[in-house]
């Protein structure tokens, strides 16, 4: 599927998000009412009040906030494959940025790079790249795609890819994995959870052990996808996460 792309210039990749803040009481009036315009269709539609709608916030980078990115990358090493993986995870999500954003401008920024997640070009790409201009941290080169034409955009998608060209086709990453036969990620916790763990349980290592396990079952999904049938020696690292 990917034969011009080299498994060690993907940089896989999750985001966990949760809403800015935990109560929707909690935010200023400005942003309590820009709140409402925006689920104005969802309210009319369901019969359901601004306040009630909130636990979407979340999934908006406007009303959102990252509070975990992890990263794996494929590396040979003693003829073994080896998929290490690296958290970013912080209270503050400036920081957490301006530390992922250093492991792109040093590690991945040439035109070989590529940036791999499931719905990342919905979701995850431009989450990340919202955010870090809400936060005033600069762009790295993945994420910078203003004015670059399609081709240009290093950014893969195993949604994108499952869809085959059909626009109304969504698959969850956890679909994929039972029909490949790929061990799920979704464990002790799902996203449903991710709220809960963060605001009330104060268990961030949780989301973190979560958000980790996503990316191991993505690049195990690429992998399928190329051909590459026989994981079982796969072997998975993890890097100390920077927190």
């Amino acid at each position: 599927m990917f034969d011009k792309v080299k498994e060690e210039n993907i940089l896989f990749l999750d985001i966990e998000t949760v809403s800015a803040t935990y109560k929707f009481e909690n935010l200023n009036e400005r942003f309590k009412n820009l709140w409402a315009k925006k689920m104005s269709f969802f309210m009319e539609r369901d019969g359901k009040l601004a306040e009630e709608l909130y636990t979407k916030a979340a999934i908006w980078a406007e009303f959102g906030k990252i509070v975990c990115i992890s990263v794996g990358y494929l590396i040979n090493k003693n003829g073994k494959k080896i998929l290490r993986i690296k958290s970013f995870s912080d209270a503050l999500e400036k920081d957490l940025l301006e530390n992922f954003g250093a492991l792109l401008n040093e590690h991945f920024y040439k035109d070989k790079h590529f940036l791999c997640a499931h719905n990342g070009k919905e979701f995850d790409f431009p989450y990340i790249a919202r955010r870090m201009l809400v936060n005033g941290v600069q762009l790295p080169k993945l994420l910078n795609i203003a004015g670059k034409k399609p081709w240009e955009v290093k950014h893969i998608d195993t949604m994108e890819l499952w869809k085959f060209g059909d626009h109304k086709h969504y698959t969850s990453l956890d679909l994929l994995t039972e029909l490949f036969n790929v061990d799920s990620p979704k464990s002790e916790m799902d996203g449903s959870m991710v709220s809960k763990a963060y605001w009330e349980d104060k268990k961030l290592h949780k989301i973190v052990a979560y958000c980790q396990n996503d990316v191991v079952a993505l690049c195990k999904v690429f992998l399928k996808f190329c051909g590459k049938v026989d994981l079982t020696d796969l072997e998975i690292e993890i890097v100390e996460p920077t927190s």
